[in-house]
């Protein structure tokens, strides 16, 4: 499997941010105010891969891939790989609509009381989204192979 292209990631949050501005430009008066944990259900997500992200490295920097007790099955890394990579999608279209958010509330502080009080919130979730995107390629960084060690010659 190959690894996620920072590229895609960028793409898909710029693409996310323009379609949010967009959005929030037409239709901001119909929104419902924005809480300030309304973004925050990603940390969780976040701070379980980064402790995954750390228990498999561990194991596999000490060798412990297989099926026994207190091993790594492949199909675990394979499974948090797989996590990784669709949370790496999800942080970072959460993160651009977070922006594409704030790019239009930001502008209008002075004018609209509710766009203070809805600044917060969209801090917290496009914090949220850049946390999440960090934690997953780091887990994903984590479950690959350690490289073999050279060959030792022959004596």
């Amino acid at each position: 499997m190959k690894p996620t292209r920072v590229w895609d990631l960028l793409a898909l949050f710029l693409i996310a941010g323009v379609a949010s501005w967009i959005l929030v430009r037409v239709l901001y008066g119909q929104l419902p105010p924005i809480p300030i944990y309304a973004g925050a259900s990603l940390y969780p997500i976040a701070g379980i891969e980064l402790i995954a992200a750390l228990m498999i490295r561990a194991r596999i920097n000490d060798h412990r891939i297989g099926d026994g007790p207190r091993q790594l099955h492949p199909i675990t890394a394979a499974r948090a790989v797989a996590l990784a990579k669709a949370s790496a999608l999800v942080g970072a279209a959460s993160a651009g609509v977070w922006l594409g958010f704030l790019l239009w509330v930001f502008p209008q502080r002075s004018n609209l009381r509710a766009a203070v009080s809805d600044s917060p919130g969209a801090i917290v979730g496009l914090v949220a989204g850049v946390l999440l995107v960090a934690a997953a390629l780091w887990l994903e960084h984590c479950c690959k192979t350690p490289d073999d060690p050279p060959d030792e010659p022959a004596h």
